[in-house]
């Protein structure tokens, strides 16, 4: 009872198909794999975004100001 052998998974495989379908498990293949180059892109994006103070000069969203106090008469 320890580990299945080749033919129980090859017995599942034929289930699977017979249940499922090529086609269908095409579309989910494919699903999957957009899903997972989706989340590559993602974590890439992340990891090259600037952090911050990190290029602050080059940065254009980076808005410079000085605050003066304003003395009420």
């Amino acid at each position: 009872m320890g580990s299945f052998s080749i033919w129980h998974w090859l017995i599942v495989l034929v289930v699977v198909l017979l249940i499922f379908g090529t086609k269908k498990l095409r579309n989910i293949g494919s699903d999957l794999g957009g899903a997972v180059k989706g989340f590559k892109d993602g974590v890439k994006e992340k990891d090259d975004a600037p952090k911050i103070g990190e290029n602050a000069d080059r940065d254009s969203r980076t808005i410079d100001v000085e605050v003066k106090d304003k003395q009420q008469s």
